[in-house]
This record gives C-alpha cells, sequence and structure tokens, in this order.
C-alpha cells in the first residue's frame, strides 16, 4: 500500500487536522476527497505529535468522506442542494447524474465512459472470429445476438456480485469508491482472462438432464440464450435497488423454468435444486458465525491487549499467511501433485505475510515504537482481562489509528484476492451457457463438455467490468453502509470470514453462495455489537430478494424462450 492510502495517512494526522479538514469542505462546498493537498495536510508531522485527546469521530473523519461518494449520502452542498436532487428527478438524467456523484465526475464525464462502454460492447463482436466463421448474413445475426446476450450477463455480474467483494473494503473506508472499481475492474479481468475455466459443461451447474434435450438443438439454443436474458434481466432489477442476490441462483432459476416447461418434470436434477437451495439457509449462517467468532476475537486478542496497536501489527502476516495459503490453494490452480500444491500455497502465504510485515513497519514502524515507549513508561493497572464474548472498550487515540491502518491494509489485500478469484472462478455463469450456445451454432455441441476460446473469456471480462463501472457502486453502497456500520476492524472480520467459509465450504461440497455468505457475515460482525446495530429493514429487503431469485428467473426464462423460439424459427 502507498504512503497515500487513507489509513496510513490518517495514522500520522495531527489532533486537530480532521476537524479543519471537515470545516474546509464545509466552507468550500466539496467532498472531502477532493480538497487540495495542501488543506488536508495528513503527511507533514512526526509521530510525536499524535495525541490522546484525539476522539473516534475525527479518526473516521476521512472514511466518512468517502462514503460520501455514494450517491444517496451526504456531498457537503447546501445552497445547491435542492437544484441538484429537482435536475436528478428528471428521468433522463437521473442515472448519469448518480454515478457522477458515486465517483466525483462531471455528468458529461459520466455519459462519456457509458457511451464508449456501449460503442465498445456493440463494435467488438463484429472483430470476434466466434461471429465471423458462420458464413450466412443470418446465422451471424444469431452469433451477434448470442455474443450481446452473454455480455449482458456478464455486465450485470460486475454490477451486482463482482461489488461484493470491494463493498466492505469502501464502506470502512480502506478505499475510495473510484479505488475500488478501478482495482476490481483490473483483477477481475485478469483473474476472468487468465484464470477462468477454458472447460465448461452444456449443461450448467449439473441443474438440467442432457438427455432429454438429446437432438433438440434449436430448442437447447433457445434455452441457453433465454436464460442468460432472464438472468441478467433479474439481476438488473436487484441491482437497481442495491440488492445484492446470488449470480448462480439466477441461472439456475432461469433453467430450472426452462427445463420444466420445455423438457418435463423429468428434465431437472432435484436434488441438485434442493441442494442450491438450501445455501439460502446454510451461507448466511456460516458466514455469520465465522465473522461473529473473528470479530471477537480482534476485540479479545487486540483490543484488550496492553499495546494494541503491536498486537494488531504482529497478527497481521499470521491472518495474510492463513488467508493467501487458502486462497491460492483452493482458488489457484496449482500442481496436480498434492504435497507440491500444499508446498506453492504455502510458499505463497509466506510470502504475503513477509511482505505485509514489512510494509507496516515501515509505514508504522516510528508510530509504534513511540507507543511502545509510553506504554511502558504508563500505569499497567488497568489493562483489561475478559473473555472471548465479553464486552471489550477499543483502543483510542494513535491506537486507534495504527489497529485500523493494520487492517485496513489487510481488507484491501484480502479484497484484491477475492476479486482476482472471482474472475476466474464465476465468470462462468455468464461464459459457460455462452460457449454452449455457441458450439450448437457450429455444430460441435454433441459433447458433454465445450471448450471456451480465449476471446470469449476476455468478452466475458469485459463484460463484468463495464458492469462494475456503470453500475458497481449501488451494490457497493448496501453491502458497504446499508447493513451495519462498518470500520477496518469490521470489515477485515467480515470479509475474511465470508473467504474462509466459501473457499472451506466449496472443497467440502457443500451448497453456499459467496454474496448469501458475505452478507450474512457482515450482519455477523453487526451483531457480534449488539442486535440493534444491524439494520433489519435492509436485511428484510435482501432476503425478499433472494427468496424470489429462483422463480423469477423461471418466470423471465419461460417467457423469453417462448419468444426467441419462433424467432429462431425464421432465421435458423
Amino acid at each position: 500500500m502507498s504512503q497515500s492510502s487513507p489509513f496510513f495517512s490518517i495514522a500520522r494526522v495531527h489532533a486537530g487536522a480532521g476537524g479543519r479538514t471537515a470545516a474546509a469542505a464545509l466552507l468550500l462546498g466539496r467532498p472531502i476527497a477532493q480538497l487540495p493537498h495542501s488543506i488536508h495536510g495528513l503527511r507533514c508531522f512526526s509521530s510525536a505529535r499524535v495525541t490522546p485527546a484525539k476522539t473516534l469521530q475525527s479518526h473516521l473523519s476521512l472514511p466518512h468522506a468517502t462514503l460520501s461518494s455514494f450517491p444517496d449520502a451526504e456531498d457537503g452542498s447546501n445552497a445547491k442542494a435542492s437544484d441538484t436532487k429537482a435536475g436528478e428527478e428528471q428521468i433522463g438524467e437521473c442515472e448519469m447524474s448518480e454515478m457522477a456523484k458515486a465517483f466525483h465526475i462531471s455528468p458529461r464525464m459520466a455519459m462519456s465512459i457509458s457511451v464508449m462502454i456501449a460503442f465498445a460492447a456493440l463494435t467488438i463482436p463484429l472483430a470476434m472470429r466466434s461471429l465471423v466463421c458462420h458464413g450466412t448474413f443470418k446465422m451471424n445475426a444469431v452469433a451477434y445476438f448470442t455474443l450481446l446476450s452473454g455480455f449482458y450477463m456478464a455486465w450485470n455480474i460486475g454490477a451486482n456480485d463482482v461489488a461484493n467483494a470491494m463493498g466492505t473494503s469502501v464502506g470502512s473506508g480502506a478505499l475510495t469508491l473510484r479505488q475500488a472499481v478501478v482495482t476490481a475492474a483490473v483483477l477481475e479481468f485478469s483473474g476472468a482472462f487468465l484464470m477462468g475455466t477454458h472447460v465448461t459443461s452444456t449443461m450448467q451447474k449439473g441443474i438440467l438432464v442432457a438427455s432429454v434435450f438429446q437432438g433438440k438443438d434449436s430448442l437447447l439454443f433457445a434455452g441457453l440464450i433465454s436464460s442468460l436474458a432472464a438472468a441478467g434481466t433479474w439481476l438488473q432489477v436487484a441491482s437497481s435497488y442495491g440488492w445484492p442476490v446470488s449470480t448462480t441462483h439466477c441461472i439456475v432459476g432461469a433453467m430450472v423454468g426452462f427445463g420444466l416447461v420445455y423438457g418435463g418434470v423429468n428434465a431437472v436434477f432435484w436434488s441438485s435444486l434442493a441442494r442450491v437451495s438450501s445455501s439460502w439457509v446454510i451461507s448466511p449462517l456460516m458466514g455469520a458465525a465465522v465473522s461473529f467468532l473473528v470479530y471477537k476475537c480482534i476485540r479479545r486478542f487486540v483490543y484488550s491487549a496492553p499495546n494494541p496497536g503491536q498486537a494488531a501489527a504482529a497478527a497481521a502476516p499470521i491472518a495474510v499467511f492463513a488467508g493467501v495459503t487458502a486462497i491460492s490453494f483452493a482458488a489457484f490452480p496449482l500442481s496436480k501433485v498434492f504435497s507440491i500444491a500444499i508446498l506453492q500455497a504455502v510458499s505463497s502465504g509466506a510470502i504475503g505475510a513477509i511482505i505485509v510485515s514489512r510494509v507496516i513497519q515501515k509505514q508504522l514502524g516510528d508510530l509504534l515504537s513511540s507507543e511502545a515507549e509510553k506504554i511502558a513508561s504508563a500505569d499497567k493497572s488497568n489493562v483489561q482481562q475478559a473473555g472471548l464474548l465479553s464486552d471489550i472498550a477499543g483502543p483510542t487515540g494513535a491506537q486507534l489509528q495504527i489497529v485500523y491502518s493494520v487492517f485496513g491494509y489487510m481488507q484491501v489485500l484480502s479484497a484484491c484476492f477475492m476479486s482476482f478469484a472471482h474472475g476466474g472462478n464465476d465468470v462462468s455463469n455468464a461464459i459457460g451457457p455462452l460457449a454452449a450456445a455457441l458450439s450448437i451454432l457450429q455444430g460441435v455441441a454433441s459433447s458433454a463438455e465445450i471448450v471456451i476460446p480465449t476471446e470469449v473469456l476476455a468478452w466475458g471480462g469485459f463484460g463484468i467490468v463495464a458492469g462494475l463501472t456503470m453500475w458497481g457502486y449501488r451494490v457497493i453502497a448496501t453491502i458497504g453502509k446499508k447493513i451495519t456500520e462498518l470500520t477496518p476492524t469490521r470489515g477485515f472480520a467480515a470479509e475474511f470470514a465470508a473467504a474462509s467459509v466459501v473457499l472451506f465450504a466449496s472443497k467440502l461440497g457443500l451448497p453456499v453462495s459467496a454474496t448469501h455468505t458475505l452478507v450474512g457475515a457482515v450482519m455477523g460482525v453487526g451483531f457480534a455489537r449488539g442486535l440493534n446495530r444491524v439494520r433489519a429493514e435492509t436485511v428484510r429487503e435482501i432476503v425478499a430478494s433472494w427468496l424470489v431469485t429462483i422463480p423469477v428467473g423461471a418466470v423471465l426464462s419461460i417467457f423469453y424462450t417462448l419468444i426467441l423460439t419462433k424467432i429462431l424459427a425464421y432465421l435458423m
């Protein structure tokens, strides 16, 4: 992490700097993140100037400024607020103004970005080999429509599913929204392109019985495209309201609807559907339980330590080693020899731990030494002795800044790993049905497995990045601040717990959803602070969206298939 990182900068800020920055932001009518560098004055003093009198509110002045980048948050303007609100009510300008406010860019710039993405989405398929190899104009038109359907699904995956990995980092203030989107865009595309699976099953997720559709290529093609369109439609609706829903459940629901109507009851693997549905309960409960324990451990072993800052700095390499090792072993393609794969994963974890330890010492070494000297000469009679579930008061002053700096860095690192892994794993939700549909057009769909061309993987990665850029901020806002208030320690606990549950459950074959697990993990850290710290209204909306995902996907798929089969009867 660079010297300009919000949490390493705040660890050096003077006791009055937060108040002066907030006052300057108020007078200038601008968000704190946009103030000139000279007004912040965050990096020009020694650690000796940090005073214990600094309050928690002033510690968090910079993260709160980051949260104001969401479209529904206060942006610091006074006289122009009513005019801005009135202008946004115009239907044609609302979406662009929200995107502009989210990223602190002009509406014209937001419009330009959207137009460029739309232009690229419409023109890039014209140069792809998957399109030009079909010969006749009608078949090329069908292939072009197929590629656009895959892009539409990938776009909505980016707008909804990808936002989960970065939501907690933005909510806690570890990253600004713009930093999160740029980081996730690079890592998601890299993961999708470099590590995306090159082989996929014709019948996604083992939901449909392949033999039922043997010799019905045209119908199967219509079902695959309709499933993409149906899942994409529901994801777009959910994203517009900021609901984090499961992409996998969208695809499953769409294919179940198609299979029931056009293949009969025997066309669906009902046991697979039951396993997927059970994740509505298993995923959030497991996520909440693990995040509850992780956050309580942080409070017990870090907050109650004689030197919380030093305890956090010591715990960071251990947590990074465990996390990087687990993610490397579970999500990345290592050696097929088990012992070598373990060695590779452990080596990756060790490298990550060494890097984190050195960065922390370089960035916070002076402050850690200064605080250690103070604690050594101070009265130790008030050191907290508490159990794991006890209510422990957190550190204050410079100690709180050090703890937040350390966990903010770890949270960003874990989010980066999960984004990269997500790009490689979940891009198949869009690219799998797309590759299967293209193989039908090319007449090579007889085998159970379909090879995915590299250009199609890149196409899916581009769609994910486009959706994240244009609409990702909506779900990021829900995950980051609408369920419960997040700080770096809470955000790290939620993200670490969610990643651990998803990776180990996947290895054990348990039916979990990454989206549901993360939402449960965020709720878990809220419950660790008290039942009233979780916003019940937001949770009810999210759970309701989960329950209707499969039925809505099924109904939309049936509707789209009915229309598409009639169109294909003319074209194919």
